[in-house]
């Protein structure tokens, strides 16, 4: 007997058997032959020069619309907003809206969902862009496309269902980030604080330049004045007083 091959879901196909696989499910993020999911409750952007201490950044809690950013060459954890189920006969890829990637936003965590996993997605994103990514919760950034496997495997996972951000992929990279954006503003203050420097050494230079040319100025006048007027008179020795005659009688 041969197997099925397998294959992409449709948009029909998603419309029918997505609804029991994502929660909450809307028929109006189907796009195409992928759905939309959408930013989560939590969030945990990575540290830069700007953060007062690093070491408290952790993951932290967004209300509904809340936004957020996440500066350049800075790395971000975002949760999605559904809980997703892949069967045991299905493998999900997950990737970002173009529009978003544009901006300069790439995935740098995993690109598919295993079979047989139940819960939240976390992406591990990157700023690549030259400015700040704003985002909000529940805004749709995300797609998900399933594919059917040629049979329905064992080797699948097999756990609880996932939710929230895992603490420990946040104390992996957790403290400062030094990135390119960073590292060019620091070099800049340094460059800053050495001209600073050079420009104050400068004008001590040139204030000690004045005051020495006018000081040879006072020396050069008063030798002119000097030579101009003829040296001084020699003194006469001074002759001692004749000694008093004696009188006579």
């Amino acid at each position: 007997m041969t197997k099925p091959l397998a294959m992409f879901w449709s948009g029909e196909t998603l419309g029918e058997r997505l609804k029991t696989l994502i929660d909450p499910f809307a028929d109006d993020r189907v796009d195409c032959a992928a759905y939309t999911l959408s930013v989560g409750s939590e969030v945990y952007v990575s540290p830069n020069d700007q953060t007062v201490d690093p070491t408290t950044v952790t993951v932290r809690k967004l209300n509904d619309g809340e936004a957020f950013t996440i500066p350049p060459g800075q790395l971000a954890f975002l949760l999605t907003e559904e809980v997703v189920s892949v069967p045991a006969d299905a493998l999900a890829f997950i990737s970002i809206r173009a529009k978003t990637k544009f901006r300069g936003l790439l995935n740098v965590s995993g690109f598919h969902v295993d079979p047989g996993y139940r819960g939240q997605l976390t992406f591990a994103v990157l700023n690549a862009g030259p400015v700040p990514i704003h985002l909000k919760r529940g805004q749709a950034i995300f797609l998900i496309w399933y594919a059917s496997l040629d049979c329905e495997t064992a080797l699948k996972k097999d756990g609880a269902i996932h939710r929230g951000i895992d603490p420990e992929v946040v104390t992996s990279v957790a403290g400062e980030l030094q990135s390119f954006a960073s590292l060019s503003k620091k070099i800049k203050d340094v460059e800053k604080v050495l001209g600073d420097r050079i420009h104050a050494a400068e004008k001590e230079q040139t204030y000690y330049r004045v005051i020495a040319v006018i000081a040879l100025a006072v020396v050069v006048s008063l030798t002119v004045s000097w030579l101009k007027d003829g040296f001084p008179p020699r003194l006469a020795p001074v002759q001692a007083a004749p000694p008093p005659q004696a009188s006579k009688p």
